[in-house]
């Protein structure tokens, strides 16, 4: 099976240039039609000799290809699907095919992709759709940057964040290779203050995260009491959120990387005086804003859990009172619009619709 070169490194474009007897320099070469020109083939890459690329060709591919479906919101949000091509053996299915979804959300002069990091999900979030599909694999890097470069939008986007389908610090390696070639020099060149990448706080791998990438962080906290967090969100048993926030208030949050929370509010669940004192206590001493997110329920709930929580969701005037409430006790509130609910595009709603 022939390896996709979308996802290397130029230190291993390098060799891969050496491996097809061409010299080393090439390997920039192949980094800048990758990265820079965005090549679809071989055949663009005219600073290369030809038999180069036809060496080239021979026993690589791009590693580029297009959605397969989409759908576009009435607020215009698109939502994409991309049919899976698994070159590095990471993907698992019991059906003949594997498939993700991207969420491009205009906005004004911001243009932002949320990807996806995995096929499916392990952590079992109780209020997530995405967890109903199982997990099919880790998306290498080369998928991963496909969302990016693929959609017909790409041009346009000044943002992305890894929040579509999966928990990116379950798969933390091609995570983090795609934000190296997205950051580097050799690369994209993209600040990293231009991505975030979102976890439900899988311990290992943020660890690596805060120590080799320079992104922002989200972290999905949900409710700040740990029972009460388990039974929404299982991992909670093996990564406790007061793991996670001692590890968070090890590094400096005060200069241009930035941490946030996101927070689904449920009406009389997680949105009382309780839950927000509680909230203002853990986060007590790190420089972070919340995020307040309104609860997006299945059209079809699949559990008593969802179900039970379908018409929980915090009304207007409960979410801007808990706004205004950490707001005025020091940490910078926001309230989250919603996006694409229409296509199941927003907050915990990727569920490969489209393919359907």
């Amino acid at each position: 099976m022939k390896q996709a070169l979308l996802g290397k490194t130029l230190e291993e474009l390098q060799q891969v240039a050496l491996s097809v007897g061409l010299q080393k320099f090439a390997g920039k070469q192949l980094a800048e039609w990758l990265y820079v020109r965005r090549a679809r083939s071989f055949e663009q890459m005219t600073n290369i000799s030809l038999k180069g690329r036809i060496a080239l060709e021979q026993q690589y591919t791009i590693g580029r290809h297009q959605p397969v479906a989409e759908a576009v919101s009435q607020d215009g949000t698109k939502k994409y699907l991309f049919r899976l091509k698994d070159n590095t053996g990471t993907l698992k299915s019991n059906s003949s095919a594997v498939y993700i979804e991207s969420v491009y959300i205009p906005d004004n002069d911001r243009a932002t992709l949320c990807v996806s990091t995995q096929a499916g999900c392990k952590m079992g979030c109780k209020f997530c759709m995405t967890g109903t599909l199982g997990f099919h694999g880790q998306l290498p890097a080369a998928e991963i940057l496909n969302q990016i470069f693929s959609i017909p939008d790409s041009d346009k986007l000044t943002n992305i964040v890894y929040m579509g389908e999966g928990e990116p610090m379950d798969n933390i390696d091609h995570v983090l290779r795609s934000l190296q070639v997205m950051t580097a020099a050799w690369g994209c060149a993209w600040s990293p203050k231009r991505i975030t990448v979102s976890t439900v706080g899988v311990v290992p791998g943020l660890q690596r995260f805060l120590s080799e990438s320079d992104c922002h962080l989200a972290i999905s906290l949900h409710n700040p009491f740990g029972a009460e967090r388990q039974e929404i969100m299982p991992m909670e048993k093996a990564n406790h959120l007061s793991d996670v926030i001692a590890l968070l208030k090890q590094y400096d949050w005060s200069h241009q990387r930035r941490v946030s929370f996101e927070y689904i509010c449920w009406g009389g669940v997680n949105d009382t005086p309780k839950h927000a004192n509680e909230l203002l206590r853990l986060l007590k001493g790190l420089d972070c804003r919340i995020n307040l997110i309104r609860f997006h329920a299945s059209p079809t709930p699949n559990s008593h859990a969802e179900s039970a929580m379908a018409n929980k969701s915090s009304n207007e005037q409960q979410m801007e009172w808990l706004r205004d409430y950490l707001t005025e006790r020091g940490i910078t509130t926001t309230i989250r619009r919603s996006r694409g609910e229409d296509i199941l595009a927003a907050c915990g709603m990727l569920v490969n619709a489209l393919k359907k």
